[in-house]
């Protein structure tokens, strides 16, 4: 059993930055992957970034690619993502996931670009 909390969202303007964390606990955290996803209200959920478990490699999606950075804390069980120059169509509810067995999603945290 494996469980997420995210945190971190927020209201910010056009251009702001905001940290989300992950914190996870349950199980042996630096040996699975980690990814981002976001739900804007009336669409589907779809993958932001993820980070491996070993090495460290990422992958983002295009909407995000060179604002967006996917990063992990292992020694605190934490994954984080950073977002800069935040756009209004970044305005959703982010959630974290742990690919792990049948798969684990926190609850979820608001984040809101609007000015």
């Amino acid at each position: 059993q494996v469980q997420l909390v995210e945190s971190g969202g927020g209201l910010v303007q056009p251009g702001e930055s905001l940290r989300l964390s992950c914190a996870a606990s349950g199980a042996t955290f630096s040996r699975y992957a980690m990814r981002w996803y976001r739900q804007a209200l009336g669409k589907e959920r779809g993958l932001v970034a993820a980070i491996a478990s070993v090495g460290g490699s990422t992958n983002y999606a295009d909407s995000v690619n060179g604002r967006f950075t996917i990063s992990r804390d292992n020694a605190k069980n934490t994954v984080y993502l950073q977002m800069n120059n935040l756009k209004p169509e970044d305005t959703a509810v982010y959630y974290c996931f742990a690919p792990r067995g049948s798969g684990y999603w926190g609850q979820g945290t608001q984040v809101t670009v609007s000015s």
